[in-house]
């Protein structure tokens, strides 16, 4: 297991993926939402569901090929979807998944968003972990 610390957020806001509010989805790309919670002064004192482009919303046009020993999420097309997928989050701070691929994870850090993947389930208690600076970001759930 691949560990790193998360940062604590004491103020900002933090997308979490999710398909029911409550829970945090396992892969990225497979949500359908975006659970936005605003902190202040490390109390949450707003939270919205925010819709989220995904999988689903790019049938049709195929994964994208990636050439043999190649990261998965840096074939051709990659960067637009991933681009599609954090519209509507550019003004958080950090996501935090279950699971994502390396471009994806690339992606977010590169329009300013610190990607956590962690195995923790409840939206409520990975915000409360993460406020404290003790949500653990699991690398290994990079694929």
């Amino acid at each position: 297991m691949s560990l790193t610390g998360s940062p604590e957020v004491r103020s900002g806001k933090i997308a979490l993926v999710t398909n029911n509010g409550e829970t945090i989805s396992r892969h990225f790309g497979r949500a359908r939402f975006y659970l936005v919670a605003t902190v202040e002064d490390g109390d949450v004192v707003a939270r919205e569901l925010r819709p989220k482009a995904g999988h689903d919303d790019f049938a049709g046009r195929g994964h994208e090929d990636h050439e043999p020993g190649q990261p998965r999420g840096y074939g051709h097309g990659a960067p637009a979807k991933h681009r599609a997928m954090t519209e509507s989050i550019l003004d958080c701070d950090v996501l935090i998944a279950g699971g994502m691929g390396q471009g994806a994870f690339a992606s977010l850090r590169a329009a300013g968003i610190e990607p956590v993947l962690t195995d923790e389930r409840d939206v409520s208690e990975a915000i409360e972990r993460l406020v404290q600076g003790n949500l653990p970001n699991l690398l290994d759930r990079l694929h």
